[in-house]
């Protein structure tokens, strides 16, 4: 099956094996996992309970997009602008370049149309409207942050691509060819214009099958330019580098954080609301943007149960909080207040947790080795 992708051969594995992250056969995590982040005392969820179990794990209508497209005909005012297009997926308009972060049009999180984690919302803008794109960022290689109908989307462009080690693979396996790909290691950095992008530390895992766990690499990345600086999180725990990227690279402007898919048993290896703020301290401040939400039904808490929860923390710690429509282009420095969009959806006009939860039967969805 194609959209597995491949393993790394040659060099691409030899530069891999020099990693001090290879531990001999796969790629680990190597800095502390800080205690109390997983509740050991609660089980995997099983399979029966991951496609049955939990409240309002999907909204029961479409949620509200913008349209963006006039809004980018237009240069941000500041320098700094931000779409988030769904899940991971966010368009940086940064210093005069765009960036594409984790880009995901496919319609599952798997690797088939037939099963797997099903999109419950359409994307605002087509692939084929977007704007000329600078470069693609690809964190790791999880079905729902590496596409492959998306990849080979974009194979018939000349955008070039940076990941981390191992990711390469799989994209010139679906038609990015060689001179395209720049793969990084933790600490490592590329230059793209005005841009330097670098890969630091995250707290998590790879993997497209059984077979090929923590195969690749993971990262977080932080971009820079000359005027603005943002930190994007891929998929990740909570972890002590935090402070470590924030004296090497901060401060920064925006941060763009993950907040969805968490259940308690695996909360070491993704961030969640309450840990993103913790996470935000971290690396200094700055406005915060949740992604990972709003798109896919990983875990089994209710849809947006990451928006409510973070309305309840953001003013406890004066966070710069945006949670802008999908669609929507927002410029950090001019972003003023939040309006609740999701609240509608379901027919709320409370927050979700003051109301009786309302079981309700998920579309088809297999817990792949991915999230």
């Amino acid at each position: 099956m194609k959209s597995l992708g491949a393993r790394a051969q040659g060099e691409r594995l030899e530069r891999m094996k020099a990693s001090p992250l290879w531990a001999g056969a796969a790629f680990r995590n190597v800095h502390p996992i800080i205690p109390g982040l997983r509740d050991r005392t609660v089980p995997m969820p099983t399979l029966t309970e991951f496609l049955c179990g939990g409240v309002r794990r999907y909204p029961r209508r479409p949620l509200p997009l913008a349209s963006p497209l006039d809004g980018w005909r237009r240069a941000p005012v500041s320098g700094l602008r931000i779409t988030w297009l769904g899940h991971s997926t966010v368009l940086v308009e940064i210093d005069g370049l765009r960036v594409l972060t984790d880009p995901v049009w496919g319609p599952r999180a798997s690797p088939t149309r037939l099963a797997g984690p099903k999109r419950f919302q359409p994307m605002p803008v087509a692939l084929n409207e977007m704007p000329p794109v600078d470069l693609v960022i690809v964190s790791h290689d999880h079905y729902d942050h590496l596409d492959y109908p998306t990849i080979r989307a974009l194979a018939k462009s000349s955008v070039p691509f940076v990941t981390s080690l191992g990711v390469g693979a799989h994209l010139e396996a679906w038609g990015i060819v060689p001179e395209r790909i720049t793969e990084l290691d933790w600490w490592e950095s590329h230059k793209r214009g005005a841009l330097n992008v670098s890969a630091v530390p995250s707290q998590h895992f790879s993997g497209r099958s059984l077979k090929d766990r923590n195969a690749t690499l993971w990262s977080s990345f932080v971009i820079r330019g000359p005027r603005h600086a943002v930190f994007f999180s891929g998929d990740t725990g909570l972890t002590t580098q935090y402070r470590t990227i924030a004296e090497r690279f901060g401060p920064f402007d925006l941060a763009m954080l993950e907040v969805g898919g968490l259940h308690p048993s695996w909360g070491d290896m993704h961030l969640g609301p309450d840990n993103a703020m913790k996470a935000l301290e971290l690396l200094g401040g700055g406005a915060f943007l949740p992604i990972h939400w709003g798109t896919f039904c990983l875990a089994m808490h209710a849809w947006d149960q990451p928006a409510e929860r973070l309305i309840e923390l953001a003013p406890k710690q004066n966070t710069r909080l945006l949670l802008p429509k999908l669609g929507e282009p927002v410029e950090p420095e001019h972003f003023e207040r939040i309006e609740p969009w999701w609240r509608g959806v379901d027919g709320l006009i409370q927050p979700a947790s003051a109301q009786a939860p309302a079981s309700d039967a998920p579309p088809q969805a297999v817990p792949w080795p991915m999230d």
